[in-house]
């Protein structure tokens, strides 16, 4: 019985959408598949993590197609505290069009983390 808990926790772990990667200068979080409410905790944990550092914090979407209000709420309480810290933190990439649906459900005209202006690419 154990073993298969021990198994079933390590899938769990291996696929669920919230990463960081962390360098000497900056950490990077990358939000993949939908991140919601069934994996809200892990994303605060990541978000704690990478604000302890006191590094530079970005935030990547790879293929994510749905952050729910819950998510959103944790990465604006974020990018607060690490105003508050003095300690960047930026979007990189545009906001997928799934999430900004998001965004106007809850009466948000802009993405609560600020676009960082060197990742996004000029279209024309």
């Amino acid at each position: 019985m154990r073993k298969e808990a021990d198994s079933l926790l390590s899938f769990w772990r291996s696929n669920m959408p919230t990463t960081l990667n962390q360098s000497d200068q900056v950490n990077t979080i990358r939000l993949e598949d939908n991140v919601d409410i069934t994996c809200a905790a892990e994303l605060k944990n990541v978000l704690l993590q990478a604000l302890e550092s006191e590094k530079e914090l970005r935030v990547e979407f790879v293929g994510t197609p749905e952050l729910d209000v819950s998510a959103l709420q944790l990465l604006w309480a974020a990018e607060r505290e690490a105003r508050r810290l003095g300690i960047g933190m930026f979007l990189v990439g545009r906001v997928p069009e799934g999430i900004t649906a998001t965004l106007d459900d809850a009466g948000l005209v802009e993405f609560p983390v600020p676009t960082d202006p060197k990742s996004v690419i000029a279209t024309s």
